[in-house]
């Protein structure tokens, strides 16, 4: 009986410590974070300052995080509508928000169907799946393609299905005739594979979130048609295509036989994406999604968010693409010119740009972005860490999202005109 209570006051303690450190450590990378010193343009964010020091020890540091429009967080009407959503088994279809949900997805992309999964690869993998029904199926999809490399190969490793690739042109699409080659012919020829499914991506992001033209998407399913072929569309980020085009997403849907798309990049969500096509996909989408753990309980909760993000999230995209071009002409008109862009390919809320500075890396222009200087907060009355990512070919990657303002842009063009400017002055004395 002693040992019983003692274990059980010892528990205690260490859970009682494990929060409190918890919510310290939570509450530190909230701040270095910068999230509440963002500006309340948006009235998303509460206005104020933070105060945590950076590297250079600046006494006031703003983070400007340009990796990725995943790093979203819920605002408050969003953390409301998960407090008060109304919950069942989804696995039973008996949760009314998930329901809603998936009618309210099916209605905007004009699809027979939809259904509520936890990630985007699982959407995309689940597409696969259901399309390429047998073991030894093929599938063709670009070989700059999101699905061919950021996921795993979950295709072959898990469903078994081959790939075959064609290449991606800087706008995202492809070349028809090298598509065309690719589709295999004969079957049941026991020495191929068998065709069955094209995957487009739209916005492309390795290409820069470049949108696939219509024609394309047109010219794509035609010949699909054609050939007996399925169309899916790797849509994570299709709402900025829709925006950018300024048409309904229905609009670039119908040349595509299933979508998935993202709730948790540009349209804030914590967590989700909605794959949508006809009733009988969706009905072996299902059984896919609970064989690969993705059959969730009461999931309204995050159903809640998701109806936020459709219904009210969309429009304001087009403020993350005002953003993006932005800073991209920031760049051009840097001097010394240390940057290249063409801004013609700056079409949503993804930019890649080069640096043309032989001495100067993409990986060591990131680390100077994201690191607070000597003389920094001197020069630009604070400290300014602006996060992003190097990328192919001596590119440098940033994304743009709900999280930053017209403010935090104006913030990440000052702190790269600094380092730009640094490097040269550096540079020369150095001859």
């Amino acid at each position: 009986m002693y040992l019983k209570t003692f274990s059980c006051r010892v528990l205690c303690k260490l859970v009682n410590h494990e929060v409190v450190a918890s919510k310290k450590t939570l509450s530190a990378r909230d701040a270095a974070a910068g999230f509440p010193g963002r500006s309340s343009a948006r009235g998303y964010y509460n206005s104020g300052n933070a105060s945590q020091p950076g590297p250079g020890k600046a006494a006031h540091v703003r983070v400007v995080d340009l990796r990725s429009d995943t790093v979203t967080k819920p605002g408050p009407a969003m953390r409301q509508a998960i407090a008060a959503a109304e919950v069942g088994d989804d696995v039973m279809r008996e949760d009314p928000s998930v329901n809603e949900l998936q009618e309210i997805a099916a209605e905007m992309f004009q699809m027979e169907a939809a259904l509520f999964v936890p990630t985007g690869t699982m959407s995309n993998l689940i597409a696969v799946m259901v399309h390429c029904r047998e073991r030894g199926d093929e599938m063709i999809v670009g070989n700059l393609s999101h699905l061919h490399i950021y996921e795993q190969g979950g295709s072959a490793q898990l469903a078994g299905v081959h790939a075959t690739t064609v290449d991606n042109l800087p706008d995202g699409s492809f070349d028809l005739e090298q598509l065309e080659s690719k589709i295999r012919h004969g079957y049941p020829d026991p020495h191929y594979p068998r065709s069955r499914l094209i995957c487009v991506e739209n916005t492309h992001n390795i290409q820069g979130g470049r949108v696939l033209p219509l024609t394309f998407l047109q010219e794509v399913r035609a010949l699909a048609d054609r050939y007996g072929l399925s169309v899916h569309m790797d849509g994570a980020r299709v709402m900025n295509a829709a925006v950018a085009m300024g048409l309904p997403p229905s609009t670039i849907l119908q040349h595509t036989h299933t979508v998935s798309v993202c709730l948790s990049k540009g349209l804030g969500s914590p967590v989700g994406t909605m794959l949508a096509g006809p009733k009988d996909f969706i009905t072996r989408a299902v059984r896919c999604r609970k064989a690969l753990g993705g059959g969730m309980r009461q999931a309204g909760i995050l159903a809640a968010a998701g109806k936020l993000s459709l219904l009210e999230m969309v429009g304001r995209l087009e403020e993350d693409h005002h953003n993006a071009k932005t800073f991209a002409q920031a760049l051009l008109e840097c001097d010394p010119a240390v940057f290249a862009v063409d801004m013609a390919t700056v079409e949503t809320n993804i930019l890649r740009f080069r640096i043309q500075e032989p001495t100067l890396s993409p990986s060591e222009f990131c680390a100077r972005m994201a690191e607070v200087g000597e003389g920094e907060e001197a020069a630009l009355g604070q400290g300014i860490q602006v996060l992003m990512y190097p990328h192919f070919s001596n590119t440098v990657r940033a994304v743009w999202h709900l999280g930053i303002s017209p403010e935090d842009t104006q913030l990440a063009i000052q702190k790269m005109q600094l380092v730009a400017s640094q490097h040269i002055k550096e540079k020369v004395r150095a001859q």
